[in-house]
């Protein structure tokens, strides 16, 4: 039985005072031993939020990472600054990150690649335009993202990732997928990954849906059997993420 994740996406959001008052704010609200809870911050909040985490079910995420290990990339931050200060998870692909900073699924696959190599679990996100639904192509773009995104990973590895599967079209528009919509992609996604990997590895990897989920969808998501849990935006900033997680 794979243990549900739920993962808040803070994006460009809280100061590290702020973070922190949110933190404390949800540290009640969102205990769940049956689920793995994690806050991916922005860079200048994490070592303060895992402080502030400490002692708790909270797990710090990163909401980006470069692929080098150090040099002259301004503005970036390694694997290795991440993890000397304890950074357990790392978003990678953001389909906004994609849109507004060139990201490709040839660098996607290079950040996954580095995460692996210094014990950092990915969350791979993946996810089609309005555009690409209403063409009848989102399965085939959903399993290119996915190929390249883990070329070269090893099985073992693939079994500890997460991948988060955000429709485009349904982040921050308050849209959310239909519940048979986001379970038939989670479905391809894992299908996709029993081609690459076999049975096994399929069968531990924790598929993610993301895109304006709230309190009242999560119940009905997070019940489907290829919906591992949820990559949270806007609910994560709230009280309502206590809801979120402990969604039964």
């Amino acid at each position: 039985m794979r243990k549900k994740i739920i993962a808040g996406n803070w994006k460009m959001n809280k100061t590290p005072s702020e973070a922190v008052a949110l933190i404390d704010e949800l540290k009640p609200l969102v205990a769940n031993d049956e689920a793995d809870v994690v806050f991916c911050v922005p860079a200048i909040d994490i070592i303060p939020a895992l402080e502030a985490a400490k002692g708790t079910n909270i797990k710090i995420g990163a909401e980006n990472m470069y692929y080098e290990e150090s040099g002259a990339y301004t503005g970036e931050i390694s694997p290795s600054m991440l993890t000397d200060v304890g950074v357990k998870y790392v978003i990678i692909g953001h389909s906004e990150r994609r849109e507004y900073f060139a990201e490709t699924d040839v660098t996607v696959n290079k950040k996954v690649l580095k995460a692996f190599e210094h014990g950092i679990t990915p969350i791979v996100c993946c996810g089609e335009s309005l555009t690409q639904r209403e063409q009848g192509v989102t399965i085939d773009f959903i399993r290119q993202q996915i190929k390249i995104a883990f070329l070269n990973v090893t099985a073992e590895q693939a079994k500890t990732a997460v991948i988060a599967y955000e429709p485009i079209w349904a982040i921050g528009t308050g849209k959310v997928a239909t519940t048979e919509q986001a379970q038939e992609v989670c479905a391809a996604i894992r299908t996709c990954i029993l081609e690459i990997y076999g049975e096994d590895t399929a069968s531990e990897i924790r598929i993610q849906y993301g895109g304006s989920v709230s309190a009242s969808s999560a119940p009905e998501l997070f019940a489907q059997p290829d919906i591992d849990g949820g990559l949270v935006g806007g609910a994560a900033l709230k009280a309502d993420f206590g809801k979120i997680v402990n969604y039964k």
